[in-house]
């Protein structure tokens, strides 16, 4: 799975405003100078966001946006989900179990898993997670090691 732009900039717009909001409204333009996202994208973003119910806004001269949450309320599964960030691994549609030709490729039932173990591993990490860098790694039960570094980009 290679993650967008759309689900990696929305993330990372609702970690900065966890961070700077503190109760107060943050405007989108000091969250894209800050993040180097443009100020035109996060404005589509904030309105999906704003649509799941993650964010409110407030309009005016100190108007901006706050979490509609605690960001120890708000999952990285829900900010994915919200902007239409797809966690499947798959190559068939999503609705149907078929890969190609009426049916599963060899490797279906991998990717699957690592789809739903993806979409899990979001679902348990929230916005004060990532702040506070207490993101879990799993141990790699199976192989009979544990996983000690995650490789970077």
């Amino acid at each position: 799975m290679e993650l967008n732009t759309k689900g990696r900039y929305a993330v990372m717009a609702m970690a900065d405003l966890a961070k700077h909001g503190d109760d107060q409204t943050i405007a989108l333009s000091a969250i894209s100078e800050r993040q180097q996202i443009s100020l035109s994208y996060l404005e589509q973003l904030f309105v999906q966001l704003r649509r799941a119910n993650l964010v409110e806004s407030q309009r005016g001269r100190s108007g901006g946006y706050v979490l509609a949450r605690t960001a120890d309320e708000i999952t990285i599964a829900e900010i994915m989900s919200a902007v239409g960030e797809p966690i499947q691994m798959t190559r068939c549609a999503e609705v149907s179990d078929f890969c190609h030709g009426g049916q599963k490729c060899l490797t279906h039932d991998l990717w699957r898993a690592l789809g739903t173990h993806i979409l899990s591993f979001l679902s348990d990490v929230t916005l004060s997670d990532v702040l506070k860098k207490n993101v879990p790694l799993w141990p790699v039960a199976e192989a009979g090691r544990e996983v000690t570094e995650v490789a970077s980009n």
